[in-house]
């Protein structure tokens, strides 16, 4: 299952990821799913950026526990 978003870019990025994705030989779709993909990957591997996570969901679980109360 898929689903469809919309991603404003400036008229230069968009130029740009059009010419990438054309010199590769594939879609402007593609070409940004698989950047997000190796994004969230990179982050993932992250300690700083999941040591930030991990804090940030502590902190929505304690305020989702208060407002049960």
């Amino acid at each position: 299952m898929t689903r469809q978003t919309t991603v404003r870019l400036s008229e230069e990025l968009a130029d740009r990821v059009e010419a990438v994705a054309r010199v590769r030989g594939t879609s402007v779709n593609a070409l940004i799913v698989e950047s997000l993909a190796a994004e969230i990957e990179r982050v993932r591997t992250d300690t700083d950026f999941t040591d930030r996570a991990r804090k940030l969901l502590e902190r929505d679980k304690e305020l989702l526990d208060r407002l049960a109360r």
